[in-house]
């Protein structure tokens, strides 16, 4: 970022407005479309202005867990490719990659969107892995939000693959039976910028940030996750602040959900 975009994204901070003249507080426009991927058993398309994220849903048969012989489970992955951002490079997961992962699949456990029991295939030896596979396609700023979005809205649309005595799943016919999904946890980032509280921000935002909270929200507005990032420390009350903010702007992100 140049020092003259820096000041005046600052500068407008300062003045409670920013460049595409939001609110502090307010998100650009949000879409959402259900079924984007023929391919996959579930998938969603989340576009927060111009930023685009692809998330799909496959299911493996697997063994369960030695500690939970009676339930499935989930795996998170995301994949920042230099399509969706110069920033971003081929190879191995980046650090963001896997941080993102790890805050949506923290945020969909902890907020018991699946219950893990119902995935069960036999007891002790066979089970389903619910895969959630996301993808931006355009990194235009808050990506986490965005691809929480597009995951939840994901396992939402999601149907079964038929499966036979043996186990074997065929993939090219599907069930009508869908995840059964307790809770429906989003999470919502809050960012502070020279002590300003913002959600939803740009490229050139995201690049001045001091430090940022990724809450994990559920239906009641209580919180069942909590991953703080950035390089400065926050104080308890601006905590509470960002806190406080996240769950009243996921009522923003679930409005889409109902649509």
């Amino acid at each position: 970022m140049s020092d003259i975009v820096r000041k005046h994204t600052l500068k407008l901070l300062e003045q409670n407005t920013r460049s595409d003249l939001r609110k502090l507080d307010e998100y650009r426009t949000i879409t959402l479309e259900y079924g984007a991927v023929s391919g996959a058993e579930g998938s969603a398309r989340v576009r927060i202005g111009d930023t685009d994220v692809l998330a799909g849903v496959k299911f493996e048969v697997g063994k369960p867990f030695s500690d939970t012989p009676d339930q499935g489970s989930i795996m998170v992955n995301a994949e920042l490719r230099p399509m969706s951002s110069p920033d971003f490079e081929p190879g191995p997961p980046s650090i963001k990659a896997i941080e993102m992962a790890r805050v949506i699949d923290r945020a969909l456990r902890e907020g018991g969107a699946i219950d893990f029991k119902k995935l069960c295939i036999k007891e002790g030896e066979s089970m389903w892995m619910v895969i959630v596979d996301i993808y931006p396609i355009n990194d235009a700023g808050n990506l986490f939000d965005a691809a929480s979005l597009a995951a939840l809205a994901a396992i939402k649309d999601a149907k079964f693959p038929k499966i036979n005595s043996e186990n074997k799943i065929d993939y090219h016919e599907s069930t009508n039976k869908k995840i059964d999904m307790g809770t429906m946890p989003l999470s919502c980032t809050i960012y502070n910028i020279g002590g300003k509280i913002l959600v939803d921000p740009t490229n050139d935002e995201e690049e001045l940030c001091d430090a940022r909270i990724t809450a994990g929200v559920l239906e009641n507005g209580s919180i069942s996750s909590l991953q703080k990032g950035g390089d400065y420390g926050l104080t308890i009350d601006q905590v509470n602040e960002m806190v406080d903010v996240a769950i009243k702007k996921s009522k923003d992100l679930r409005k889409v959900m109902q649509k």
